[in-house]
């Protein structure tokens, strides 16, 4: 997993409640178990019309925010059913950082095993981050996970929580099987320690 530390990027605007799973990646796509190729079915069915063309009102199709790296959603991001395939897809896609008010426990703690942020904020702090999105691409939002601070294009600094230990995970750019590997020396002490006192396991 890589390494998450500073962030500069455009931000689109996603001001829609409740977006919820099977609208971050349908479920049609679930077949495969790879993280990679999820990120051109993300949003799906409100990117693409029913002969597979871009929707050219939608966010993510407009030029100014194509290259998007962060998300600022309405309220009860990622809810819906628990499929890992939603941040695979939006990290696919390109985005590294959602911000809203609330999200679905379950693709919130998704986020940070793939190496992507979910910043929660106050109401009155998402709607100036999201003014700030919309204006486009020369608006570009700075995302300083250290520091745990959001600064917007025009320098206004907004200061988030978030738990040490994810905090901790992200920096390092360490998943489950990264944590894991921390620990290999004590894994094989004790791996030989229990051959050696039960040799008929």
């Amino acid at each position: 997993m890589e390494k998450f530390e500073k962030l500069s990027g455009v931000a689109a605007p996603m001001p829609l409640v409740n977006i919820d799973t099977d609208m971050i990646i349908p479920k049609q796509f679930l077949k495969t178990i790879k993280r990679t190729g999820l990120g051109v079915h993300a949003f799906a069915e409100m990117r693409y019309d029913d002969n597979g063309d871009e929707i050219p009102d939608f966010v993510l199709n407009r030029p100014a925010y194509r290259a998007a790296s962060v998300i600022v959603a309405g309220d009860n991001f990622g809810c819906g059913s628990s499929r890992e395939h939603a941040p695979w897809a939006l990290a696919d896609f390109g985005i590294k950082v959602v911000i809203s008010t609330s999200f679905a426990d379950i693709f919130f703690n998704n986020c940070f095993k793939n190496g992507m942020l979910p910043i929660v904020m106050p109401q009155e702090v998402v709607d100036v981050l999201m003014k700030d999105a919309e204006k486009g691409s020369n608006a570009r939002m700075d995302v300083d996970l250290e520091a745990q601070t959001v600064t917007t294009s025009d320098g206004e600094v907004f200061a988030f929580e978030v738990d040490p230990f994810r905090k901790h995970c992200l920096l390092e750019g360490l998943d489950d099987i990264g944590l894991t590997l921390e620990k290999v020396a004590s894994i094989e002490t004790f791996e030989a320690a229990a051959t050696q006192s039960r040799p008929w396991v």
